[in-house]
């Protein structure tokens, strides 16, 4: 029996509106990388785009966890020597919350022209609206990533 390898053609792409007011970075990014990867479908092949397309609204209410707002550096270079910039991710999430948000899925997915075919189906905004009504997106809930307080 030959291995069945997905057409191009016959993907069907869904989309996916994340609410990220009051989810943790890294446990969001995971779930988003998956969609965007496609390894949620039964036809996931890693050598084919496969995934859906992902919308993250309110990426400005985003939480980090621990002390990663201070601690946790941002490290940037312009390829000149002495071009080494770095910023916490604190600052980063005051400044870009879309920027932040993209660093980490980014991370998660394949470093080559796959990957960032892959990233170009993720929309960030920071803010509750997108300009995405028409493709009909259907809201995806990601429970498991929200911070707990001692209230319950």
């Amino acid at each position: 029996m030959p291995t069945f390898s997905p057409k191009t053609k016959e993907i069907q792409r869904a989309w996916h509106v994340v609410d990220a007011e009051g989810l943790v970075l890294g446990r969001m990014a995971t779930e988003v990388a998956r969609l965007l990867r496609g390894k949620h479908k039964p036809e996931f092949a890693p050598h084919i785009d496969t995934g859906d397309h992902v919308i993250i609204v309110n990426a400005a209410k985003i939480v980090l966890t621990g002390k990663k707002t201070t601690n946790k550096q941002v490290y940037q270079h312009s390829g000149y020597p002495g071009g080494l910039r770095q910023f916490s991710y604190g600052d980063l999430l005051a400044t870009q919350p879309a920027e932040a948000v993209r660093k980490s899925v980014k991370g998660m997915l394949p470093k080559n022209r796959l990957g960032r075919q892959m990233l170009g189906k993720l929309k960030i905004y920071a803010g509750p609206t997108h300009p995405h009504e028409a493709q009909q997106p259907q809201p995806l809930k990601i429970a498991a990533a929200r911070v707990h307080t001692g209230d319950s």
